[in-house]
C-alpha cells in the first residue's frame, strides 16, 4: 500500500480550483492508497488562517475542514527545515503537490508525484 502525503498548497488547491481532490486521487492511483498530511502542513493552514489574505485565509479554513471530515492521517515530526526540504527528505512516500519547483526536487530524487493537470485532474508523475 502507497502513502501520499498531500503538501500545503495541494491542499488548498480544493479551495482555488474547486476540485475534489480525494476523488480525483481516487481515479489516478491504479494502486491502493492511505493519505497522509504533515504535520508542519497542519502549521502552515493554521498561518494563512489567521493571515491578512481573505482567499488564502478561505482556501486553509476550507482545507481543515476537508482534512477532519476525510481519513488523513498526521505525520509528525521533529524534523527542523521548510515543509518542502521535509517532503523531499521523506523516504517511501508519494507526494501530492502542486509547487513546481518542489516538484522538480522530488523527480530529481526519484519520488513519484501526483500534480493537478488542466486545474481539474489528478495525474502520477
Amino acid at each position: 500500500m502507497e502513502k501520499i502525503v498531500l503538501d500545503t498548497n495541494f491542499l488548498m488547491a480544493i479551495w482555488d480550483l474547486k476540485i475534489d481532490v480525494f476523488d480525483e486521487i481516487f481515479k489516478a492511483c491504479d494502486f491502493s492508497y492511505e493519505l497522509y498530511v504533515l504535520e508542519g502542513s497542519l502549521g502552515e493552514l493554521e498561518r494563512f488562517i489567521k493571515g491578512n489574505l481573505l482567499s488564502k485565509k478561505q482556501a486553509a479554513s476550507f482545507a481543515k475542514k476537508i482534512l477532519a471530515n476525510k481519513e488523513v492521517k498526521v505525520l509528525k515530526s521533529d524534523f527542523k527545515g521548510t515543509v518542502d526540504d521535509q517532503l523531499v527528505d521523506l523516504v517511501g512516500y508519494v507526494i501530492a503537490t502542486v509547487d513546481k519547483e518542489l516538484r522538480k526536487r522530488l523527480k530529481e530524487k526519484g519520488v513519484k508525484v501526483l500534480t493537478i493537470r488542466q486545474k481539474k485532474y489528478v495525474v502520477v508523475e
